[in-house]
């Protein structure tokens, strides 16, 4: 063992603990040198977070919905504290998914499961961009933005796991 990871009989060392010295720097003469205590196995908190972050990133695409909503609902309050009037700028943006759906049904028509496909999409959009400005103007958690919030990130990820699913 050498001189750098052998303990030294001054420090206290809880049980199942390993300790490693680092020697004094040059130039640093009154300095005392470092000890550095680190556990040999790891915390049951740390590996829950270790599993916990583990299942996040195998399932990340799957879970794409989420983030985005949580990053929504993050920027929306961060836009409400430092311009509320945000929302003002944003609601036209709301009419943006039923502009696109009527001429992607003009340019090229559907019917059945396309068309479907297309008035959902184009409703949930819709239904997100209010919101956005809504919470934009008035803060996410005011009265019963927080329940459309939470109702919009169901229906999109849910729709997210079908799609995924079929396709």
């Amino acid at each position: 063992m050498t001189s750098r990871t052998r303990p030294r009989r001054a420090v206290k060392v809880p049980a199942g603990a390993t300790t490693v010295r680092i020697p004094r720097q040059r130039g640093r003469r009154n300095a005392q040198p470092f000890v550095v205590v680190m556990p040999e196995q790891p915390s049951l908190t740390r590996e829950a977070l270790s599993v916990v972050g583990g299942l996040l990133w195998h399932f990340r695409s799957a879970l794409a919905p989420t983030g985005f909503a949580v990053l929504a609902l993050a920027v929306t309050a961060l836009l409400h504290v430092i311009a509320w009037w945000s929302g003002l700028i944003l609601a036209p943006a709301a009419a943006a998914p039923l502009v696109w759906l009527l001429v992607m049904q003009r340019r090229r028509p559907a019917t059945g499961t396309a068309l479907a496909y297309r008035v959902a999409l184009a409703a949930l959009a819709a239904s997100s961009l209010a919101w956005l400005a809504l919470a934009s103007g008035f803060g996410p958690l005011a009265g019963a933005l927080e329940v459309w919030w939470l109702l919009t990130w169901l229906t999109a990820q849910t729709a997210w796991l079908i799609v995924r699913r079929t396709h």
